[in-house]
């Protein structure tokens, strides 16, 4: 009796405490697919230790003005069928666009389509940019 006697006189205490845990917790239980965005830092470990392919979701215009260097660029609205995307779905993934937002829907649409470590570059190309990371520009540009 004295335990539902304390909940009584101290909902608000309890209630603060479920919300602040919720809080925590909510980070972890919102990342899909063991996490959606990976730093400039992991996706370099990526590239170089396991093979990861860089695809860059901007439209062409944007591509050729500037991209990470050996960047693929495959337009978010053309990924369905893509022959740009490696036939090997096991094959890491490392999604970028202009800051990222884009690169996150791009990870998501690949994750459905079977290609199960897709990710987004956190930040995207000023990332990219910012870390002094290689950059090209296409020759149109």
């Amino acid at each position: 009796m004295n335990l539902m006697q304390f909940a009584l006189e101290n909902w608000v205490l309890i209630l603060a405490a479920l919300t602040s845990g919720a809080l925590l917790l909510w980070p972890n239980l919102n990342k899909q697919g063991g996490g959606s965005a990976v730093g400039t830092t992991e996706a370099v470990r990526l590239i170089n230790r396991e093979k990861a392919v860089l695809i860059d979701v901007s439209e062409p215009e944007e591509f050729a003005q500037g991209h990470a260097a050996g960047a693929r660029n495959v337009p978010l609205n053309a990924l369905e069928g893509a022959k740009e995307l490696p036939s090997n779905k096991q094959l890491p993934l490392v999604l970028m666009c202009g800051t990222g937002a884009r690169a996150a829907r791009a990870a998501s649409l690949l994750r459905k389509l079977g290609h199960e470590r897709a990710i987004a570059l956190a930040g995207g190309l000023k990332a990219w940019r910012e870390a002094n990371l290689p950059l090209e520009k296409s020759a149109t540009a």
